[in-house]
């Protein structure tokens, strides 16, 4: 069964001065979609822009307004995370919702390096091995592994006691999803046992079409689990799921059509008819917006090869726009485009 999310920057359009009704405007959301029957609603750490920079902290505010919908994040970079608070945090928000966090996280994109290295603190490791470490310090943290001695002992810690993250969250492990955007890295995730989040960005250019490189990709990281973990039974062993997100703006009146026409223009502007960024050479690809009527946007998710193959269709709302119009978005989508693709509200 197709479960819904949708990912949210949580923006906020007014300023210094407006970030307390942002926050306020996007847990609003969270409550609106809980009540369409949205499975998860995910969101990004974005580091000194207007958007969301602190997952945890909203999630933690956001569990006490809602029941049900789950919380993500797509994805956290991990080179600028501090793996043993994250763990301390997403365990604590995990337990305070009832079992609600889904932890997205990968290695981040390099080329950010030289511009906040020098603000998180330089390390002696390339950007992408520190990432990786932290990111296995964060799954031993969540295992419940021992991280290290007290040593000659601190406050109420006894000398030579054994140290693992408090609180623990026993599920929160299974929860883990990791960025993917290659082959490789797909086939890697599902060796790790992680979940994978597959976003509108691919982070390289294999010649086939965005959707179809995506959809080989989930091939391989299922192949892959199978090898590695066994295939899924009956009797509900765990297997490795897997998200992917589209950009979808539903045109149905004027008002979305001024609302969201600048954003829907710049992001074909900067890419070419295959998704190649114009400017640079980055083996990136992405993918493009689907908008317009209902009827339009169902035709082609329907023809998208890795939306057929995938457990979650994230719907990726665009950075513009006021608090309503996502709302709007989100209401078309669950009333006239999900039912169409098989999808029943999760309430």
């Amino acid at each position: 069964m197709l479960e819904l999310g949708f990912l949210s920057f949580v923006p906020n359009h007014g300023g210094r001065d407006g970030s307390a009704a942002a926050l306020e405007d996007g847990i609003r959301l969270f409550e609106h979609a809980e009540q369409l029957g949205f499975r998860t609603g995910w969101v990004r750490g974005r580091h000194f822009e207007p958007f969301l920079t602190s997952p945890m902290t909203f999630f933690a505010a956001a569990s006490q307004r809602t029941s049900r919908i789950g919380f993500g994040t797509a994805v956290l970079g991990m080179r600028y995370e501090d793996p043993i608070r994250l763990a301390e945090d997403a365990a604590t928000v995990d337990l305070l919702s009832g079992g609600r966090v889904a932890l997205g996280i990968s290695t981040g994109i390099p080329q950010s390096g030289p511009v906040l290295d020098p603000l998180f603190g330089a390390v002696d490791r390339p950007f992408r091995e520190e990432a990786e470490a932290r990111g296995e310090r964060l799954l031993e943290a969540l295992r419940g592994d021992t991280l290290g001695s007290s040593g000659s002992g601190y406050e109420s810690i006894p000398a030579g006691k054994d140290l693992f993250v408090e609180p623990h969250s026993a599920g929160l492990l299974d929860r883990v999803w990791w960025g993917g955007g290659s082959r490789g890295t797909a086939v890697r995730t599902a060796e790790r046992g992680l979940n994978i989040h597959m976003s509108t960005l691919n982070t390289e250019d294999t010649g086939a079409p965005f959707a179809e490189a995506q959809a080989d990709q989930i091939r391989a990281y299922r192949q892959r689990w199978a090898e590695v973990h066994g295939a899924p039974d009956p009797a509900g062993a765990r297997r490795g799921r897997v998200a992917v997100g589209r950009i979808v703006v539903p045109l149905e009146t004027a008002e979305d059509h001024e609302t969201h026409r600048e954003f829907i223009e710049s992001y074909a502007a900067g890419m070419d008819d295959e998704g190649r960024p114009l400017s640079g050479n980055p083996p990136f690809r992405f993918s493009k917006v689907l908008s317009g009527d209902p009827a339009t946007i169902v035709d082609a998710l329907r023809a998208d090869p890795a939306v057929a193959a995938t457990d979650q269709l994230v719907i990726t709302l665009p950075a513009n726009g006021d608090a309503e119009s996502h709302r709007r978005i989100l209401t078309t989508i669950a009333e006239k485009i999900a039912p169409e693709l098989g999808w029943s509200p999760a309430h």
